[in-house]
């Protein structure tokens, strides 16, 4: 067990599967004190049962509503007083052609994923501020959000969007006495429900179909279960890092090509 999160509070949002939930059950191994945030209350709760070592709380909450996102806050911290480790982690996928994705489906991907980090960051600063002492915040966008993707428009405008706001959250609060550290999670891969029914009201069209198909492949080949990755973040957490590449592998050729190709137009 780690001494330096035992006994700490982490918050997390998007708990209830995927990547939220192997965060939620790494902390828990470290002996954190939790608390969990999804949409979805069944399936938050069968997580928070599943953990019944560890001292959990369950909020069920919608990111991309500030009002929702500020009784978790309070939630948190009428709770257990004080929070150590955050993590704007929910997020949704939705796929097609990007002009032929219905207003609402584009809308709703960017309420949760873009605007349930920024109000993450309203509700847990100020309280963050106001307690003192050390605090991490970590918010997850992904490769995706420095690797555009067709046929993903929606999540590649979202994260790229995070990972924009992470970095100015960083540089305003590394102003500050004391620094709150910020970290900016990007997976890759990873063996989650995110991809199991992403095709919305696009999916009849047989290209975006094939496409979901072939993702749905490259995770089962190359991707890392949530464990694992947690592992990884948790590491990196550790090491004062801004940048968590849990598979750099999955980003490293293809970024260093985007950026050759924009070094040679200027």
């Amino acid at each position: 067990m780690t001494p330096i999160w035992k006994n700490k509070v982490a918050v997390i949002t998007g708990a209830a599967s995927g990547i939220g939930r192997g965060l939620a059950e790494h902390a828990a191994g470290l002996g954190m004190k939790l608390v969990l945030a999804d949409i979805d209350k069944p399936a938050l709760a069968q997580v928070a049962a599943g953990l019944a070592r560890a001292e959990v709380i369950t909020v069920e909450t919608d990111v991309s509503d500030l009002a929702s996102v500020e009784r978790l806050a309070a939630t948190a911290y009428e709770h257990f007083g004080r929070v150590d480790l955050v993590f704007n982690n929910a997020g949704v996928m939705v796929t097609g052609f990007s002009w032929e994705i219905p207003p609402a489906q584009f809308q709703r991907a960017l309420d949760i994923n873009i605007n349930g980090v920024i109000n993450g960051a309203r509700a847990f600063v100020p309280r963050l501020r106001e307690q003192g002492g050390s605090a991490v915040i970590v918010n997850t966008a992904s490769i995706g959000g420095l690797l555009a993707s067709p046929l993903m428009a929606p999540y590649s405008v979202s994260k790229f969007a995070v990972v924009a706001f992470t970095e100015s959250l960083k540089a305003e609060l590394a102003m500050l006495e004391p620094p709150i550290q910020v970290s900016l999670l990007c997976p890759g891969p990873v063996t989650s429900d995110i991809f199991n029914n992403p095709l919305g009201d696009c999916g009849d069209n047989a290209a975006v179909a094939q496409f979901v198909e072939q993702l749905q492949q490259h995770l089962q080949n190359d991707g890392i279960s949530p464990a694992e990755l947690a592992q990884r973040a948790f590491a990196g957490i550790d090491a004062g890092k801004f940048w968590l590449f849990p598979q750099p592998e999955a980003l490293k050729a293809g970024f260093q090509e985007k950026v050759s190709r924009i070094l040679d137009a200027l």
